[in-house]
């Protein structure tokens, strides 16, 4: 494998998950997406995207409101890859671009969620040999401590919400297109980060 090397370099791994439910004991990632940015300037580097395979059991085990709001039907996931096989893309990825501590973070709106269900991909033993970033970054603290230090009263975090589509309104953004889907949440996480926080030699 060849390690390419992003030479003073800060990458973010916009990350985002759809689910079959909110426990990761019981439910699966039905699709996953992430885009590599170099936090310096924005450039992307490398975006993934797969919706995984599973066996009608485990779509019998969905939180109806889940697909809800995600839109999935067991045929789509069924035209997915195999948990094995998105295993691999996404490691061969990770140490293609050098994807480790100190040198990337992971940036979510929900990393507590996203990373659980991450973890039922690449196993959190497999993310330590390959030192993986164990920063997972949120857009809503973010968005909670830049409100704050401008003091603009009528966009503390209170009064608008934290949700991504609500930080998304306050910056004049549209929300997330409808159903929910992975791809969609990544580049919409892209477009929020680089509203609210921006990259700075852009």
């Amino acid at each position: 494998m060849v390690t390419i090397e992003h030479r003073g370099s800060m990458i973010g791994v916009f990350l985002d998950t759809e689910t079959n439910g909110l426990n990761p004991r019981k439910h699966s990632i039905f699709e996953i997406a992430y885009k590599m940015i170099d936090l310096r300037d924005g450039k992307e580097i490398f975006s993934f995207h797969t919706v995984v395979k599973h066996p009608k059991e485990v779509f019998d085990c969905s939180d109806p409101s889940s697909l809800e709001i995600n839109g999935f039907t067991f045929d789509e996931i069924q035209k997915g890859i195999e948990v094995s096989e998105v295993n691999r893309l996404i490691v061969q990825s990770f140490e293609k671009h050098n994807i480790v501590r100190k040198k990337a973070v992971f940036i979510c709106q929900n990393p507590s969620f996203d990373r659980a269900f991450f973890s039922s991909i690449i196993p959190i033993i497999e993310q330590e040999k390959m030192q993986l970033p164990y920063h997972w970054l949120d857009l809503a603290s973010m968005y909670w401590a830049i409100s704050i230090f401008l003091k603009q009263e009528d966009k503390f975090p209170w009064k608008t919400g934290i949700s991504k589509d609500q930080i998304a309104s306050s910056m004049n953004l549209e929300e997330e297109p409808i159903p929910h889907r992975a791809q969609n949440g990544t580049n919409h996480l892209v477009q929020c980060y680089e509203k609210l926080v921006g990259y700075p030699q852009a």
